[in-house]
């Protein structure tokens, strides 16, 4: 999934960066409101983390104007601030949830990855498309039951591709969406991940839970 984090301090924010990267997430930042509302409206995120107190522009402006731009990714807004108003502002512009520093990484994940999945149709971490299920909090796919191991890689392209089941999803916005800015864009590399979930899922090739829509790109079957 590819993040958005609008934030001026800058240790939280590669602290943020940091750590989020090293739980699959690729993400984009910004030390200014101008800046990350420049880059939230110019491109296609998943999630967005933004502070309320930015300079240039502030967090509560950069929702409103996002929303208004019709990007409705979530948003997940921080604040240093225990005043009440300021959370129930900031939700009325737009955000989807809150947290109020200081805060643990890992609350920023969980938190994370519930708007993610809401925002996709799903109410629980575990996704299901027919016997194939992802718990998008354990990290874990299993097969009629049985644990299936994955590379970093292989999960993060099966998970995107699970949280929107049914629809066909081209190799750019896969790409886009898991993969860092220097990604080789013009390898073949999608290609053999989606060979080897398919062998790794679907050892008989009796499921075929991911087609292939040839010019278009990849589908997951729902199979439910």
């Amino acid at each position: 999934m590819r993040l958005l984090v609008i934030e001026d301090e800058s240790l939280l924010r590669q602290q943020l960066k940091m750590g989020l990267e090293r739980a699959g997430y690729v993400v984009d930042d910004a030390s200014d409101g101008k800046t990350g509302l420049f880059q939230a409206i110019e491109y296609d995120y998943d999630a967005a983390i933004i502070d309320l107190g930015l300079p240039q522009l502030d967090g509560i402006s950069v929702i409103s104007k996002l929303r208004e731009a019709g990007k409705m990714y979530p948003v997940l807004i921080l604040t240093a601030r225990g005043d009440w108003q300021d959370k129930v502002a900031g939700l009325d512009a737009g955000a989807d949830d809150y947290v109020v520093k200081p805060f643990r990484l890992e609350e920023i994940q969980a938190r994370l990855n519930a708007l993610l999945r809401r925002a996709a149709g799903f109410a629980s971490p575990v996704i299901s498309c027919g016997p194939v299920q992802l718990d998008t909090a354990a990290k874990r796919v299993t097969v009629d039951g049985a644990g299936v191991e994955l590379t970093a890689y292989e999960y993060k392209t099966l998970e995107y591709l699970m949280l929107h089941p049914d629809q066909v999803i081209s190799k750019a916005e896969l790409t886009e969406h898991l993969y860092a800015q220097d990604f080789d864009r013009d390898s073949n590399v999608l290609e053999v991940f989606v060979r080897r979930l398919r062998q790794k899922l679907d050892p008989e090739q009796t499921l075929q839970p991911i087609e292939t829509v040839r010019g278009q790109g990849y589908r997951m079957r729902a199979m439910d």
